[in-house]
């Protein structure tokens, strides 16, 4: 017994290690992004990459990561995921430009393993917890995502490295966490987080005919994008408004740690309810409010809006990862959905950033990037209301 909490209690710290890692390296960027600009002397397009490479690896290779780890040691998958995150973070401050999109790169394939696979994990791993744990999950990615982006540039000036400390500290959360997966996958109880692949035979079904995994694919999308819009182009936009560049980090790191009680407590509410139709509307509402506060009162209402959007940010977050789960009958069928779903998401939130950006070359005034960001909200919400009904990928 006493080894089985032990196992259990290094299964949470395995969980919050992995969801530390796999947002902050991203998040990461955006404040230091205009420094990185300028010492590699790179025009803004090019800088855009350092944020839009991790997207397109996440949409390009999601699918791919799920084929081979429906058949894999879950633990290993984890493992592999850590060991390309570690090198992309590596590789990505060693100093030049290639090295910099090799590291994006990298990190962007170790974040899309991770992604596709710990949804997996922790339904094997806490069948009867999922709710909790994808909290858990959910809360640990947003709050070292909030600090990442709140004080990158404080951690390039403690350690007197500029940006290359900011973005290569995160090395060491991921050595931690490596550290956590290799102490649980070799301590003897290996047989308690059996291989997916056991489950094929229950999962047999083209992922890509199922209604319900497309619902969730878009309803996942579409949150995605108005995320990183937010993350990559908000700063730019209270700039314009008139704010001092130090406070546009405020600003995100307000609206990241408003996401976190509800990153926790919306999925173990969820689990609770049949059809999840009432969280999907409130998300809808308050991601609406917030954006609308943005692009009609610019900066009067700044903080107001950063929290509103942040809690519906982190409401739907956590609603598309407990999706994956909720709405699937096996792990296999788990890892499918979280495949197709975050392949298909992250393709669509890839052409967030350039379209919000576009839009504001036509209309210089950002009310038509932010009107662009409301009319996906309602998209949103049509089909997060399809995938928050009863129903199984599987069947439907």
């Amino acid at each position: 017994m006493k080894n089985k909490i032990s196992l259990s209690l290094l299964s949470v710290i395995v969980i919050i290690l992995i969801g530390g890692g796999l947002r902050s390296p991203i998040t990461a960027v955006s404040p230091v992004l205009s420094e990185i600009i300028a010492l590699l002397h790179l025009d803004n397009l090019q800088g855009s990459l350092l944020t839009s490479i991790p997207l397109i690896v996440f949409a390009s290779c999601s699918v791919l990561v799920s084929k081979v780890a429906v058949k894999a040691n879950i633990h290993y998958s984890i493992i592999y995921s850590l060991i390309f995150l570690i090198m992309g973070l590596y590789f990505r401050v060693y100093g030049n430009v290639p090295m910099l999109y090799i590291g994006s790169f990298l990190i962007g394939l170790g974040i899309c393993i991770g992604n596709v696979t710990t949804p997996a994990y922790i339904k094997n791993r806490f069948p009867e917890k999922i709710g909790i744990m994808t909290g858990v999950f959910s809360a640990a990615m947003n709050l070292m995502a909030a600090f990442a982006s709140g004080f990158s540039i404080a951690i390039g000036k403690w350690t007197n490295l500029g940006w290359k400390g900011s973005l290569g500290i995160w090395i060491i959360w991921t050595l931690l966490a490596l550290f956590a997966v290799g102490a649980e996958a070799f301590s003897g109880k290996r047989a308690s987080v059996k291989k997916p692949a056991a489950q094929t035979t229950k999962s047999e079904f083209n992922i890509f005919r199922s209604k319900q995994a497309w619902n969730i694919s878009v309803f996942m999308g579409i949150q995605s994008l108005v995320y990183y819009c937010l993350v990559a182009l908000l700063p730019i936009v209270l700039v314009d408004y008139g704010m001092q560049k130090e406070e546009t980090g405020l600003v995100l790191l307000v609206a990241q740690l408003s996401m976190l009680p509800v990153m926790f407590l919306s999925p173990v509410i969820a689990t609770k309810m049949k059809d999840q139709k009432w969280m999907i509307f409130g998300v809808g509402i308050l991601m609406f409010s917030g954006i609308s506060l943005l692009a009609l009162f610019k900066t009067q209402y700044v903080y107001l809006a950063a929290v509103l959007v942040g809690i519906a940010s982190g409401w739907a977050f956590s609603l598309s990862i407990l999706f994956f789960s909720l709405k699937s009958k096996t792990m296999a069928g788990t890892i499918k959905v979280s495949g197709k779903a975050q392949s298909v998401g992250y393709l669509i939130a890839a052409f967030g950033p350039p379209v919000f950006g576009m839009l504001h070359d036509w209309d210089t005034s950002w009310k038509s990037s932010f009107y662009f960001l409301m009319l996906m909200i309602v998209i949103m919400v049509f089909f997060g209301r399809n995938a928050a009904k009863p129903r199984f990928v599987e069947e439907h």
